[in-house]
């Protein structure tokens, strides 16, 4: 009755956990999206600006600013189109990108990805990635020169440019001229992907010296909707001498600004697939910072650095080459800007994690495969494989002891009735029993721990990488960044019926019920625990996976299911084989056992053969004559 009401117990929690993921995680999620889709619905529905209302973040305290002073409109903004119209600006075109730059200011704040969707859809937006003061959440970088007393020049000035359009072949130069003795010229190049450099020049044709600094600055109004996982960083990030620092906008929200100095590197503000970074000049030292402030209520979240002060004289001139990366976190592409243009560790914006050692080489070989198979499901199958082969000892050592354990089973029942009352004694048999029998009940699980790294690694590979986003496998699954869209409720899409958001937790997929399934037969492989209440556990165990894994990703599940397969293929192999051996073992035992027993016969065969084939000897003694 105990086993029975733990049992009932246990349902329970795990219900509620479910129910508390689906309404304190999912559903919030679901929930910001959708508000998200409004926001940007009203914004191209409004037509006139609200009323203006200035903002300037709070300083540094050695006297770096955190932010330009700036015109930040009210909560609710204007419409994109209409923010975009309030400048003069140069167009971006190239295959990857499409925006402008505002003349006002020289502003990178219209940045399109042409080869991104927010959905599958092929109809659906193209991932927007900044955006124009005016709207309810800009989001844009700057770059320029600062005062010795913090002023910003040619922040809100008319830049003129020598070009309608920058594209990779055609660079764009600006120039502005402050009327003081200081003219201003920026010119801006692009890549074939996503990477601006800026080369700033500035000439004194004034009478006096002045002392310039370089800065840049990214600048983010409003908190972004996050995924919130553990296993994924979305914030501010850096490498500084070397070394991966960041923060989550709660952070910023709740500590004092983050100063760093540094030789190299790079700052930015980091989504799960997308990235704006500022990038330094390599060779130069600047003061770096993540900070956060308020207007009207909003949040804004900021990193920017500033660069060595330059002193500038009658007649001369300086010069500083930046660069602006904005883009989609590719991992190759990452690597590349790292080796050409030696941006120290810039790789590290895709969230790796603590076993990049392990993350960075499978990324690698699931790339590979991708591109020998020309498909991503195709690809982590083909991993999958090549991971159970690496650890193919390990696996058999560990099945081994478990197909050894299950045989024993019979004979640690018998222990269990003969000592069941005495826990001591029990224990102490089946130490003898295991000692006996060579076997040890942890050798089938300290193997499986040194692969749990391994299987976390592919884990987050699969989760944070770019390259599996909105990628197709078979069949029904479009999209294996996204969860299995065929759904028990709506008899696997045989019914156009949309299933209410209550009841999603239990809309389980196809490769999800085939995830449970497996695991399933594969504890039917393994020893039952000792324990009765943790072999029901164990039962529930497939179920609760079932639901936990519906909303994850289908690669992953894919991933798991087919893990899965080749360890009940190999598993069932293995258990063959040593049933085999032990069957092998005890029979010959019982041809020894046999071999060594005395006849018993009371006729023995021995005797008969020789009563027949050897004649009666004769008795020795006198011969008697005849007469």
């Amino acid at each position: 009755m105990s086993d029975q009401k733990n049992l009932v117990l246990a349902i329970i929690i795990s219900g509620v956990i479910l129910l508390g993921w689906f309404y304190f995680v999912q559903m919030p999620q679901e929930a910001a999206r959708q508000a998200r889709q409004q926001e940007i619905a009203a914004q191209q529905a409004a037509q006139e600006p609200p009323a203006q209302i200035e903002g300037v973040l709070p300083g540094l305290g050695d006297g770096v600013p955190t932010g330009a002073p700036e015109t930040v409109t009210a909560a609710d903004g204007v419409s994109r189109d209409n923010a975009l119209r309030k400048t003069a600006r140069i167009a971006i075109e190239s295959e990857k990108l499409s925006g402008s730059i505002a003349l006002t200011g020289a502003l990178f704040d219209d940045l399109i990805l042409n080869g991104y969707r927010e959905t599958i859809e092929p109809d659906s937006p193209r991932i927007s990635l900044l955006e124009p003061k005016g709207v309810k959440r800009p989001y844009y970088v700057q770059m320029g020169w600062l005062t010795e007393d913090n002023k910003f020049l040619g922040r809100d000035a008319e830049w003129r440019a020598d070009s309608a359009r920058l594209t990779p072949a055609s660079p764009v130069t600006l120039t502005w001229d402050n009327g003081e003795g200081l003219v201003f010229e920026r010119r801006i190049s692009l890549d074939e992907n996503y990477m601006f450099t800026v080369t700033q020049r500035i000439r004194n044709t004034g009478a006096a010296s002045v002392t310039l600094s370089p800065y840049g600055l990214i600048s983010r109004t409003g908190t972004p909707d996050v995924l919130g996982y553990y296993i994924l960083h979305e914030g501010v990030l850096g490498v500084f001498d070397g070394t991966l620092e960041y923060e989550t906008y709660e952070d910023l929200r709740d500590s004092e600004p983050f100063a760093y100095e540094t030789q190299g590197g790079w700052l930015g503000i980091t989504d799960k697939f997308w990235l704006v970074a500022l990038v330094p000049d390599q060779e130069k030292k600047v003061a770096a910072k993540f900070s956060h402030g308020q207007t009207d209520l909003v949040d804004k979240y900021q990193t920017d650095y500033r660069g060595e002060a330059m002193r500038i004289p009658p007649g001369g001139s300086a010069e500083v080459t930046n660069r602006i990366f904005a883009g989609a976190k590719i991992v190759r592409m990452l690597d590349a800007y790292e080796a050409d243009l030696g941006v120290t560790r810039f790789d590290l914006a895709v969230d790796f994690g603590w076993f990049y050692f392990l993350t960075k080489p499978i990324f690698y070989m699931l790339d590979w495969f991708f591109g020998v198979l020309g498909n991503f499901g195709l690809a982590i199958l083909a991993l999958t494989v090549v991971i159970k082969l690496l650890f193919f000892p390990l696996a058999n050592k560990s099945y081994k002891a478990m197909s050894k354990m299950k045989l024993l089973q019979p004979k640690m029942k018998e222990l269990k009735e003969q000592f069941g009352d005495d826990r001591i004694r029990l224990n102490k048999e089946m130490m003898e029993l295991y000692k006996r029998e060579k076997v040890s009940p942890a050798a089938g699980c300290l193997p499986m721990v040194v692969q749990i790294p391994v299987f976390f690694a592919l884990y987050k590979v699969l989760f944070v990488t770019i390259e599996m986003r909105q990628t197709p496998f078979y069949g029904w699954i479009s999209d294996l960044s996204a969860p299995d869209p065929l759904g028990i409720l709506t008899l696997f899409g045989l019914i156009d019926w949309q299933v209410p958001a209550a009841l999603a937790v239990v809309n389980l997929g196809i490769w999800p019920l085939l995830m449970g399934g497996t695991m399933m037969l594969q504890q039917r492989l393994n020893p039952p625990p000792p324990d009765p209440m943790q072999a029901k556990m164990m039962m529930l165990l497939p179920f609760f996976f079932m639901f936990i894994l519906a909303g994850f990703p289908a690669g992953l599940v894919i991933y798991w299911t087919w893990n899965n397969l080749l360890s009940i293929t190999q598993q069932y192999v293995i258990m063959r084989r040593v049933r085999r051996e032990a069957e092998e073992k005890t029979a010959h035992i019982d041809l020894a056992a046999l071999a060594a027993q005395e006849p018993v016969d009371d006729n023995p065969k021995p005797d008969v053969v020789e009563s027949v084939s050897t004649p009666p000897k004769k008795k020795k003694g006198k011969r008697k004559r005849r007469r």
